[in-house]
């Protein structure tokens, strides 16, 4: 463990679990969607009052972004919590579980606010600490990767009094791993993310007589099939890319060949030569499986989220942050990035930060071998809520050390 100062700070945020926990069941019971999220925002907004911050909201989203400034003048750091639901039908059993129908906080961001308003009440009550400024940023949209870009087109990462933000930090729950644990990386983290939505045309026909029409269906099979053979015979090994269908659609009725079929999926990718080649091979595979039987085809790869990049100083700043709080057996290295996206990316991309994972695997069970998140059935620890928290402040004072 750290100084009297660590310990002094875990105790106290283990004095505040249980409101960091009220505030994640409040926000639970009520999940919102998207961009629009009015009960989460004001929940945020109570628990900010009287903390002696600067609190403002968005104008595209209801977003908000409060700044605590230090005793001292330095640099600026953001922190960053998501606020916004899955629209998923809970089935936790939990006492407290969604009260509105087909949406769920499955993904953990009642937690992430949670923690991250309880960081800043232990932040304002060590404002003396501080040489600089925090910035908390309350985000929406996340899962839908709307929410980060428009935030920062804002001016999230520009304070109001003045000046950039010049590090950023997050966290992320998640049941992979053992409660209380903190895991990251330095470098890439996390995957880019771009959509894939492929129309192959044809020409209907009666299925009796398909040689007078040109059937789109098995030409998108087989065009799926391609993409998987695409993708590792194209794809450098060591920078790793996923592409997974998860959607093929087409006809009206089992004696119609329809005019068209529709390939729906994702591709996520670790570099940037991994996705221009991804994004290269899938229209050249599509354009030549369809041309091959003489049909087209339309593709659209809309992207959505760039690479997670841990920027090493600032990982290092954590690694030993919450080392010092925990204890290093408490703070283990991720052996390679994992492939789901995050669109705290767009802030890396501007800023040296990193985003961490925190373990919160349920007493009495395997960290791994339970639902995790984006599953209906997904429980996390509680006490892990102050762990976060206390995380959150070390990161802060470590960033801001007079």
């Amino acid at each position: 463990m750290g100084d009297d100062s660590d310990r002094t700070l875990l105790d106290d945020a283990r004095r505040l679990l249980p409101h960091i926990t009220a505030v994640r069941r409040e926000i639970h019971r009520a999940p919102e969607l998207g961009t629009a999220l009015p009960r989460t925002q004001q929940k945020v907004l109570r628990e900010l009052f009287g903390l002696g911050l600067t609190v403002e909201t968005g104008d595209r989203l209801t977003s908000v972004t409060a700044t605590l400034s230090g005793a001292k003048t330095g640099r600026t750091l953001l922190l960053r919590a998501d606020m916004d639901a899955l629209p998923q039908t809970e089935e936790t059993g939990l006492g407290f579980a969604s009260r509105t129908p087909g949406v769920m906080h499955a993904c953990g961001h009642d937690t992430h606010t949670a923690m991250l308003l309880g960081a800043a009440r232990l932040l304002a009550d060590r404002r003396d600490r501080l040489a600089g400024r925090v910035v908390f940023m309350f985000q929406p949209a996340e899962e839908i990767c709307e929410g980060a870009q428009p935030m920062i087109e804002e001016g999230v990462l520009d304070t109001p009094e003045g000046g950039p933000v010049d590090a950023a930090f997050a966290l992320h729950i998640t049941t992979r791993h053992d409660s209380g644990t903190v895991h990251l990386r330095p470098g890439p983290q996390s995957a880019a993310a771009d959509m894939l939505y492929i129309t192959v045309r044809g020409r209907g026909a009666h299925a009796a007589a398909p040689h007078r029409g040109l059937d789109p269906v098995p030409v998108a099979c087989e065009i799926v099939q391609a993409l998987q053979t695409m993708v590792t015979r194209t794809v450098n090994v060591f920078e790793p890319a996923v592409l997974t269908v998860t959607r093929v659609t087409a006809g009206t009725a089992s004696n119609i060949i329809p005019d068209t079929a529709e390939i729906t999926g994702t591709f996520r990718t670790l570099s940037d030569a991994s996705r221009k080649a991804v994004r290269e091979g899938v229209a050249r595979v599509a354009d030549g499986v369809a041309a091959a039987h003489g049909l087209t085809a339309d593709v659209d790869l809309p992207d959505i989220t760039p690479v997670v990049v841990n920027d090493p100083d600032f990982t290092q700043l954590v690694t030993s942050a919450a080392a010092g709080l925990l204890g290093s057996d408490r703070v283990r290295l991720l052996p390679h990035p994992i492939m789901g996206a995050e669109d705290f990316a767009f802030v890396l991309q501007r800023v040296p930060g990193a985003m961490a994972f925190l373990g919160a695997c349920p007493p009495g069970h395997t960290a791994g071998q339970v639902p995790d998140n984006h599953s209906s059935r997904v429980v996390y620890d509680e006490q892990a809520l102050a762990v976060g928290a206390a995380v959150h402040t070390a990161v802060a004072l470590a960033c801001l050390r007079p």
